[in-house]
């Protein structure tokens, strides 16, 4: 069966990334990813075009459409199903609630009841949950040693800003895991993107009725939010990431919000 072919590449020669969600320049008309989108960052050659409709001196501002957001972006950011603008934090379709998406059906309460007694079962006492978290910090640098020889990642990523993963893969996925890195500074939606490029997994999450790809937790195995940073999730005060730690990619169905049992992808300590 042929795969849909979403999205494009970064017309950057030094990044080529595919990106599902490609910005394209007013001025060249070029098409770039979300960290080459500027005019600085693609050394845009084209004087940038002037808009009759300003009536005022200040650059045009394409205001979020989603209810409530003050954000504003310099260059339109279009979903490409419902095609109102939007931030860069709302322009995946479950993070403004895109109205031609498919209607969510009520969450199963089994699964939701599930999620909760993993998160518990985390928390226990005071001291086991930190017994837990130091135990967890000290096997990733021990593993992020080993990670930096073999990972795979964008080479052109300054060190300062790479967080390694040893990413766990999808169940069909003829490998159970490969070791990657990616910016500290990303979106978890720009890792999963990134990710299922590397692995060359399929990727159909602008599709309505796929499957989706989720980064999941890999103790308490919920989904992480696809608008958070790698940045915040590292810092998180009661479950956080670790640089040289294990997360999961899994597909889920679009009512699913975790993994039932993360023991079928890592072996927990």
């Amino acid at each position: 069966m042929a795969e849909l072919d979403i999205g494009k590449h970064c017309q950057i020669d030094s990044c080529n990334l595919k990106d599902f969600l490609p910005f394209v320049c007013d001025s060249c008309s070029g098409v770039f990813c979300l960290e080459h989108r500027s005019r600085e960052a693609h050394s845009c050659p084209e004087e940038p075009v002037k808009r009759e409709s300003q009536t005022t001196g200040g650059p045009k501002c394409y205001p979020c459409s989603f209810e409530d957001c003050k954000g504003k972006e310099l260059l339109p950011v279009i979903c490409p199903q419902c095609e109102k603008h939007f931030c860069l934090a709302h322009r995946h379709q479950d993070d403004h609630k895109c109205e031609k998406l498919e209607v969510q059906k009520p969450r199963m309460a089994a699964t939701k009841e599930l999620v909760q007694k993993i998160v518990a079962s985390k928390d226990g006492s005071k001291n086991k949950g930190r017994r837990g978290a130091k135990n967890s910090a000290t096997a990733a640098k021990v593993a992020l040693m080993k990670l930096k020889l073999h990972a795979a990642g964008d080479k052109g990523l300054p060190q300062t800003e790479r967080t390694y993963f040893q990413v766990y893969l999808p169940k069909e996925s003829k490998d159970s895991s490969q070791p990657m890195f990616f910016c500290s500074k990303w979106s978890v939606g720009k890792v999963v993107d990134y990710a299922a490029s590397l692995a060359s997994l399929k990727n159909n999450n602008n599709v309505l009725t796929a499957k989706k790809l989720r980064l999941c937790h890999p103790q308490t195995g919920e989904a992480l939010r696809m608008d958070d940073t790698l940045l915040s999730l590292l810092a998180h005060p009661e479950a956080p990431l670790y640089n040289g730690g294990n997360v999961i990619l899994e597909y889920l169905d679009n009512e699913c919000t975790g993994l039932e049992d993360v023991s079928d992808y890592v072996t927990q300590t």
